[in-house]
């Protein structure tokens, strides 16, 4: 995301337009911040009720990029497509609210409002926010050269996605038959939907316990794209060097063939991972606790290295292959 910060407070952000969210100092009460964020999408599933609950997770997950784990309020953006009739419409809509409110119940806050249009097609999306104090931010602006990067969350959404797709088309599947069968994909499907669904919101809590140093969350810039933003607003002239990409199963073949740019941290996500600068002595740590707590898998998948502040994957990384049971 580009948004800013505006603080005498935190004067290193004034100019610097690569936060997660924005942080707004409330003028009339001391340690106190404003912290919001917004996000909406067309759909990437069919199922309407997953829906609701990834255009929750997806817009939490700002917030928990920031280390700020409390949610005090969301509004719901909703469009219904005119392309559907009015039994549609009613169906898809109660099953995206009710996605959406489950998700955000489950993360502890409540949707109190928002905006519902008619629209060519369907959108989903909502606007979080929170008011709190300075020490429950963290800026992502701190990462120190020797730092290792944790992602919570495999790559490869982009293309769990538009598996379905791509299979009706008889002659792309012919090419393809023979590396992966349906089963296969109906396996990583489900693992996309399942990453695209789970809430960041412990990976957010141990950031705190573990004393990261700066985080992101990857989603449609990709990882390069968050990678480079987040190297790009360090204090210190430091890069990020990328050494393994954990990648859902199955999705290579397609990426082979499609060129989605998977392997070289171009193809996009949709509530992704955190991407957490750490001390290299807390993270197998934080990968321990968040895997006793969510019962997930975290990777140690690259570090910051003195230097240019530029993000880059090395010639030929390490493939780690995920698939949820």
């Amino acid at each position: 995301m580009t948004k800013q910060v505006q603080s005498e407070d935190l004067p290193t952000f004034n100019m610097i337009p690569v936060m997660d969210c924005c942080v707004i100092p409330l003028k009339d009460i001391p340690n106190r911040y404003l912290v919001q964020t917004t996000d909406f999408f067309y759909p990437s599933v069919d199922d309407p009720y997953k829906q609701g609950q990834i255009a929750c997770a997806n817009t939490l997950s700002d917030l928990y990029a920031m280390g700020v784990t409390g949610c005090d309020n969301m509004l719901m953006l909703l469009g219904v497509s005119l392309q559907m009739n009015l039994k549609q419409q009613d169906s898809s809509t109660i099953q995206l609210i009710k996605g959406f409110n489950d998700t955000a119940n489950k993360a502890g806050t409540y949707v109190r409002g928002g905006q519902t249009v008619f629209n060519p097609w369907t959108l989903i999306g909502g606007v979080a926010t929170r008011v709190c104090k300075r020490e429950e931010i963290i800026l992502p602006e701190n990462a120190k050269a020797g730092d290792v990067l944790i992602l919570t969350k495999p790559l490869g959404i982009q293309i769990t996605t538009n598996m379905k797709k791509i299979m009706g088309n008889k002659a792309i599947w012919k090419m393809l038959s023979n590396k992966v069968t349906k089963e296969a994909v109906d396996k990583a499907i489900e693992t996309g939907v399942r990453s695209m669904t789970r809430l960041n919101l412990d990976a957010a809590k141990l950031m705190h316990k573990y004393d990261a140093h700066a985080a992101t969350d990857i989603t449609g810039f990709g990882l390069m794209g968050h990678s480079q933003n987040l190297a790009v607003c360090q204090t210190e002239k430091i890069g990020i060097k990328i050494h393994t990409l954990p990648i859902i199963k199955h999705t290579l073949p397609f990426d082979k063939l499609m060129f989605y740019g998977l392997t070289k941290g171009k193809a996009k996500e949709t509530s992704g991972g955190l991407l957490i600068s750490i001390n290299p002595n807390k993270a197998q740590n934080f990968i321990d606790d968040l895997k006793k707590t969510e019962g997930y898998d975290s990777w140690i998948i690259g570090e910051f290295v003195k230097g240019e502040r530029k993000a880059q994957i090395i010639k030929d990384p390490k493939i780690v292959e995920v698939l949820y049971d």
